[in-house]
Order: structure tokens, then sequence, then C-alpha cells
């Protein structure tokens, strides 16, 4: 069994640190601060109050933080063991009803991420990019994760491209869009298999690579067995050299498969805080304390909609980049919010012209919230600033 990873013991600070060195920026930033927490608090204090009237389901953590000020930050506290008495809590990694490994990893503050952890393996596979530049987004997929004596039955499958699996167009069949518990969804099969990698590799073609959006978490572990092909290093190894051990992340989980692969398609723990750091990282476009970890043209395109109206149902043109969604963007595909979107609440939001940044933990997986709070920053903070 895992324990949690610390990178070095020093003791981390809640407050983030952008790294801005102008006394004058500071002014600024400082001042637009103050206006943004005038105008913010009223809408804050509704949210804050209808998450403990219940409106939002169970929510573990709020954040909302601006350039360098904490505007809110909230923790509410769940009994989690009483709530789930009715259903199965059998002790195990994939069991969603174990508190002992949800929603937070054995009694820590490392709050599962689910499928924010695709948007940060999307990261680390820029970083791998940048740092190996005779691979590209272009290149076949299959040559990165088969032997050449492995036999593709279907000649679509070596068509596949890296950049197929980071915008979910494999053309794999998959079915992901039922619930979690359902024995027909892919994503249990898979998170139940011994082999994962085999697992989606078995999966049939349905459509020609990069000609139709379908969620699939599979493809996102390939994404992490392919980072481990290009820089001969597992990925939460990756992990600590090249972004958390940067980024001053000394304490994480990362789920691990039954054939020793890490699980990128969900599996990542880290505190909210810490989640918050990963979208200052995105807001300063790759860049941390005056380094960049990623390129600026990754980031860009990652949070760009590549694929646009991918979720029709949704009532809006919400798009896909990197395994990043953009749930508001305009006209010239120019987003005005980027995000990372996880099962059962798990939202890292961020709005670049206000320099905002959201965290949302919560753990809604046996019931249906009234209301989400995927739709907060674009429905209350943002309509409150723009029409101060």
């Amino acid at each position: 069994m895992n324990t949690i990873t610390t990178l070095t013991s020093s003791i981390l600070l809640i407050v983030l640190v952008f790294g801005c060195n102008s006394k004058n920026k500071k002014s600024v930033e400082s001042t637009q601060n103050a206006a943004s927490q005038n105008v913010l608090s009223p809408v804050i204090d509704s949210i804050h109050s209808e998450i403990h009237n219940g409106d939002f389901g169970l929510i573990d953590r709020f954040m909302v933080t601006q350039n360098e000020a904490v505007l809110a930050d909230f923790k509410y506290e769940q009994d989690y063991e009483t709530i789930v008495q009715e259903y199965d809590t059998t002790h195990h990694q994939y069991n969603f009803n174990s508190v002992e490994w949800h929603p937070y990893y054995k009694e820590t503050e490392l709050h599962t991420l689910q499928s924010v952890t695709k948007s940060i393996t999307a990261i680390l596979f820029g970083i791998a990019l940048d740092a190996n530049p005779d691979y590209s987004v272009t290149d076949k997929a299959m040559p990165l994760l088969t032997n050449e004596e492995d036999t593709i039955r279907d000649a679509r499958k070596e068509k596949i491209t890296i950049e197929d699996l980071l915008t979910m167009r494999s053309g794999l069949k998959w079915n992901e869009e039922t619930d979690h518990n359902d024995t027909t969804n892919d994503c249990f099969r898979l998170e139940a298999s011994d082999h994962w990698i085999d697992y989606v590799l078995s999966r049939p073609m349905d459509t020609l690579p990069g000609s139709k959006f379908v969620y699939n978490g599979g493809g996102t572990v390939l994404l992490g067995k392919i980072i481990r092909t290009i820089t001969d290093k597992r990925i939460d190894k990756w992990a600590e050299e090249k972004l958390f051990g940067p980024l001053g992340i000394t304490e994480y989980y990362w789920k691990e498969t039954p054939d020793g692969e890490i699980d990128t398609e969900g599996g990542l723990y880290l505190k909210a805080e810490d989640l918050a750091k990963i979208g200052s990282l995105l807001l300063n476009k790759g860049k941390w304390n005056h380094t960049q970890i990623v390129s600026e043209n990754w980031f860009t395109t990652s949070t760009s909609p590549i694929v646009k109206g991918v979720k029709p149902h949704w009532g809006n043109k919400t798009g896909y980049g990197y395994q990043w969604w953009i749930p508001e963007y305009n006209d010239d595909g120019k987003p005005n919010i980027y995000a990372g979107n996880g099962y059962s609440g798990q939202y890292l939001m961020m709005n670049p012209k206000y320099n905002l940044i959201v965290v949302f933990n919560g753990w809604n997986i046996n019931d249906q919230p009234k209301k989400s709070t995927w739709r907060v920053l674009q429905d209350r903070i943002l309509p409150a600033l723009e029409n101060k």
C-alpha cells in the first residue's frame, strides 16, 4: 500500500505565491482585490449560506482567490461515516463509499480530485513534450504503447494520435456516461480490471480517430503510459520532479493500479490550496515564480476549445481542449473560463480576465443536489463583477 508522498519537510502557507516583484503591480492588485472583495462579499456569503442549507449537497471546501488574495476559504465538516452506512462500505480504493479512501485519503486533508486528475496529467504531458522535442501531439499513439510483436487487428487504431487522446477523440468505443456503479460502464470495468492498459487497448473502434468527441478516461490512462515511454519515469515521479516540487506541493497521494501503473484518469489527491496553485500556474500562462514550468504554447492550446459543442445537452457551447473543459468562450475561441471537472463536485475553475480561481471539493455520489457548484463562477461570481 502506498503512503502519502512528501517531497520536502517545509510547512506551506495557505497564501498563494505568484512571484510578483513590482510594488506598483502589487498596489494595483491590492486595489483590484479590495474592489472585488466588496462586490463579491454578498455573492460569496449567499453561496456559503446555500452550501450550509444543503442546496449544493455535500461540499467539503469552497475557495475563491484573486491575484495573491484569498477572498474566500470555507471548510465544511460532513459526517460521511454516518451518511454512507446504508451503502457498501468495503475498504477498497475504488469503492466510493469507503470513508478510508473517499473523499479524503485516510483521515488526511488530501481530497480526491477524480477527473481533475486528467487535467493535471495534461500539464505533465506538456512538460514531457517540452523536454523531449523529438515527440509531438501528431505522433501515433500505438507505437508508444505496444510492442512490435503485438497485433493491432483494426487498422483504425494505428491512426490514433496523441492529440486524439488528449481531446477525447480516439475513436475507441467507450461508455462512461452512466452511473459509476453501472457494471456496463467502461470506467467501472477499467477500475475493476487487473491490467488497465490492456483493457483500454482491447476496446473496439467505434469511429475514425479525430472525428468524434466521446468522454473516455481510458484514453487518459494511455496518456499516462506514454509519458512513461517518453520520459522513462512513472508519472508520479515525473510530477514530483517537474510540477509538484517547483510549486511547493509537498503532500499528495496517487492511486496505483494492480499492474503498477498510476491512475491518471481519476486517482490523484491534493489539498485544496495546492489545487489552487495549479490554477495560478495556468493564470500565469505556465509560469511559476519567474520559471516556465510548462510552455506558454502548451497552456494556450490546452485551454482553448479545440473541440466545440461537446455537451449540447448542458445548454451552452462547452468546449474541450487538452483534458481541460472550456465552459465559456468567445466567438473567436478565446476562453473566458477554463476548468478541471471531477466526479461528484471536484472543480478547479479559472477566469483570466479577473485573475480568479475558484476551487470546490464535494462528494455528491449517492444523491443529486438541487444546485451544482459547476455553475457558480459562470452564473454567480462573474456576473457580479461584470455588473458592478
